[in-house]
């Protein structure tokens, strides 16, 4: 075992890791990365499949983020946010209100996002959001009430104590139940598995032949009128757009998140769109439409908005009241979010000094010099043409070698909104009988890929496939052809 890897295991402790199997074999030490390519202490090579747990963006070294990074470290690295303003942060700020309205705002009914507060990661992203929904909800209801929150099963939405509480899997969160503050949760539309789905298992997205009557969506709205009859409404709705990360790449069918947001705003909830994962491109840019016949049980007006939106949301045309970005904001160089919210929220903390309405949270990096120069790099990056291609192209070179995946028996479901992948692993695809959890099919196929040359990491069952934006159609292919000699390695019959 090499020197740095036993300095790993003397000292350091793993995130969501068994630490007794990491300290059984030696780790791979990654020291060096260019595009989509990781390279380790031992000079070995590895495709990184899914950019670095979510974050990368346009690929390791890419010369415009050096630059960008290098430029605002000869001016200065990082001052306070704490009654300071620095240039960087408010050039991002003004991008960011950009982004994320996507068309003027006199065309729209829908909120206008034009307030960002920094924070540093996915977590506190949240925090903030829920903090400022739980505090306006307060101050515009009177106080009369506790503000509560629905959010979705099987949500995460992270790891500080308030994103936890919005979270519903019990393997991460169930532990720490006695620090948690109550909130609801509804079912996630989980096709694949779905109780109402009708359907037979085929060799296909289980969203594209699923027999239902949108029962899922009844259910949310039988959830709001259940909360309103306690004279409590709810307060916000948290959702993440099109596809739940963590929750096992769980993909909405088209025209879901539409239905949902619209009774939530029939019942005046606010609505908290967690894109920590699916902003910035990594939902696509081909236009998705509803299947030939479908009824939805609400069907809104949808607003215009470009195909190279960077919001997942949009997609479905949804503008949230609070916009929450984080892994891919600095193009995964650097730990920085951003909360957006509207005008009328950020009145509510207006007042008097003596009045104490001020927002009181914030974080020693708020507004990163650093983190916020990459992240106006990496915008200008997506932003581009060539990006535009290049992100388009992955999303079909995808889509066609996935399908080499079906003839395998253990693939029970694949998943693809945009550059976002799930392949769920079954025992038996013909009954979708999972593999239990212990036996770590996930874990082995993971590892058995990366012999091949190929890093990713399972979500149980669910191997991720999350490619940097540069990606070639030759190493899609390869990290599609390790995945498939892995699971006749590990999972044969």
């Amino acid at each position: 075992m090499g020197p740095l890897a036993k300095l790993d295991h003397r000292f350091v402790w793993h995130p969501f890791t068994q630490m007794r199997d990491w300290l059984k074999r030696e780790p791979i030490v990654i020291v060096e990365g260019r595009g989509a390519v990781l390279r380790d202490v031992k000079g070995r090579e590895y495709l990184d499949a899914n950019s670095s747990i979510w974050t990368n963006l346009h690929g390791h070294n890419h010369p415009k983020l050096n630059a960008a990074i290098r430029k605002q470290l000869g001016k200065i690295s990082h001052s306070s946010a704490l009654g300071l303003a620095n240039e960087p942060a408010s050039l991002l700020a003004e991008k960011l209100v950009e982004t994320a309205n996507p068309i003027p705002h006199s065309a729209l009914r829908t909120p206008h996002l034009s307030k960002v507060f920094f924070s540093d990661d996915g977590s506190t992203a949240l925090e903030v959001a829920l903090k400022l929904a739980y505090e306006f909800t307060r101050r515009t209801r009177g106080g009369k009430s506790q503000p509560k929150f629905l959010s979705l099963d099987r949500a995460y939405h992270g790891d500080t104590i308030g994103a936890v509480s919005l979270g519903h899997i019990d393997l991460f969160h169930k532990a720490f139940r006695g620090l948690l503050f109550k909130t609801d949760k509804v079912a996630s539309p989980y096709c694949y598995r779905c109780p109402f789905n009708r359907a037979k298992p085929e060799r296909a997205d289980a969203r594209e032949y699923r027999k239902c009557n949108w029962e899922c969506v009844g259910l949310v709205e039988k959830k709001f009128r259940a909360q309103k009859k306690r004279g409590n409404p709810y307060a916000a709705f948290v959702f993440e757009p099109l596809i739940q990360g963590a929750a096992g790449m769980i993909a909405q069918p088209v025209g879901w998140l539409r239905q949902v947001t619209e009774i939530a705003r029939g019942h005046g909830a606010l609505l908290i769109a967690d894109e920590v994962m699916t902003g910035f491109g990594r939902t696509g840019l081909a236009k998705k439409k509803r299947r030939k016949g479908e009824k939805w049980k609400i069907s809104a007006a949808p607003f215009p908005f470009s195909p190279g939106s960077l919001v997942a949301s949009h997609r479905e045309s949804v503008q949230p009241d609070f916009l929450c970005f984080a892994k891919g904001l600095t193009g995964g160089y650097l730990p920085m979010a951003a909360t957006l919210t509207t005008q009328k929220v950020f009145d509510a903390f207006l007042g008097d000094y003596h009045e104490f309405k001020t927002f009181f949270h914030g974080h020693s990096y708020t507004a990163n010099q650093l983190g916020a120069a990459a992240s106006i790099a990496s915008l200008h990056i997506l932003q581009s043409k060539a990006s535009i291609k290049a992100r388009a192209s992955l999303e079909v070179t995808l889509s066609k070698e996935l399908k080499s995946l079906w003839p395998l028996d253990r693939i029970g479901d694949i998943r693809q909104v945009g550059l976002v992948v799930g392949i769920e692993l079954v025992r038996n695809w013909r009954t979708r009988e999972p593999f239990a959890l212990r036996e770590r099919a996930g874990i082995r196929v993971c590892e058995a890929m990366a012999k091949r040359g190929v890093l990713t990491r399972p979500i149980g069952n669910v191997i991720v496939i999350m490619p940097p934006y540069c990606t070639s159609a030759r190493q899609v292919i390869a990290m599609v052809s390790a995945l498939r000699e892995a699971i006749a390695e590990t999972l044969a019959r």
